[in-house]
């Protein structure tokens, strides 16, 4: 597995038109640059996707021509697909969106998530994953993130097994190994928080126990990093992915249950002032006197 791929931006190039209905096919262009033009669609739940106008072409190194969307009239879109928590990390769109898009087009539709490519490679699911990372090395973005959103992606892959080929036993091994380091991370994450807190009824971990709250918190993160570390081998040929996101959950965890906390909040606070809005008002109205007397009080 190569970490370092040469930038080669002009992989990417205009894929034309597929014909349908009353649209003829435009072939692609190998010496035109991709033009990415998504219609916004609201659906039927109040979300959003996007409609594709025209296909990217991507010339892979191991894959050779690669032409999505296969049927741009039926082809959807959310664009980068990552929770909303982690967009300050990977934004929706970008400089990495033509690889999203690839890796899109490559998965899609959901209930047929294999392609076959214009030299009649068939591209698994695993595949269409690798195709993201080296993409979206062509298109500049940086190491860090595009190894953080393979991960992701790897993850998502073997939870589902969709589209991947993978023998039962193969499916149960993976799926088995990312349930296990993901659930081992966040247990640990939370004993770790008790024991920085001196939560005496919660067990002590013996690399933080009872010492100095610099001590225990260093120790912590030594252990976010050492403990993921030995569970991503678990994961086969996917431990650098298995590494990457469990460090990447052991580092960030508070963090995200920060983000989660303040999200959830916001959620409550829209939904209350769309039924109530006078009574919101009012409660903010509180909010803040209360704020401003506590305030006052400590400073004078």
């Amino acid at each position: 597995m190569t970490m370092s791929v040469e930038v080669e931006p002009r992989r990417f190039y205009d894929g034309g038109v597929d014909g349908f209905a009353d649209q003829p096919e435009i072939p692609p262009n190998p010496e035109s640059d991709p033009q990415i033009e998504l219609v916004r669609i609201t659906t039927a739940e109040g979300g959003e996707e996007f409609a594709m106008m025209r296909r990217i072409g991507y010339r892979d190194r191991h894959l050779g021509e690669i032409l999505v969307p296969r049927a741009t009239e039926s082809f959807r879109t959310d664009l980068t697909s990552v929770p909303a928590l982690f967009t300050w990390l990977v934004p929706k769109t970008g400089r990495h969106l033509p690889a999203a898009l690839v890796h899109d087009g490559l998965v899609h539709p959901p209930d047929d998530v294999t392609y076959v490519s214009t030299e009649g490679h068939l591209v698994l699911r695993a595949e269409a994953d690798r195709v993201l990372r080296d993409a979206m090395a062509d298109t500049g973005t940086g190491v860090v993130r595009r190894w953080l959103v393979w991960s992701a992606v790897t993850t998502a892959t073997m939870l589902s097994g969709a589209g991947t080929g993978w023998s039962r036993r193969q499916l149960l091994h993976y799926r088995g190994a990312a349930l296990l380091t993901l659930g081992v991370v966040v247990v640990l994450g939370f004993l770790a928080t008790m024991d920085l807190l001196d939560v005496t009824w919660f067990w002590a971990l013996p690399w933080m126990d009872d010492r100095d709250w610099y001590v225990e918190l260093a120790g912590g993160l030594a252990g976010a990093v050492a403990l993921p570390l030995a569970l991503g081998l678990l994961w086969g040929r996917f431990r650098i992915a298995g590494c990457v996101v469990g460090v990447s959950l052991a580092v960030l965890l508070h963090v995200t249950v920060v983000l989660g906390g303040l999200s959830a909040f916001y959620q409550v606070l829209e939904r209350a002032a769309a039924k109530a809005p006078r009574l919101a008002v009012l409660a903010a109205v509180v909010v803040a006197g209360v704020a401003v007397g506590f305030f006052l009080g400590l400073a004078f």
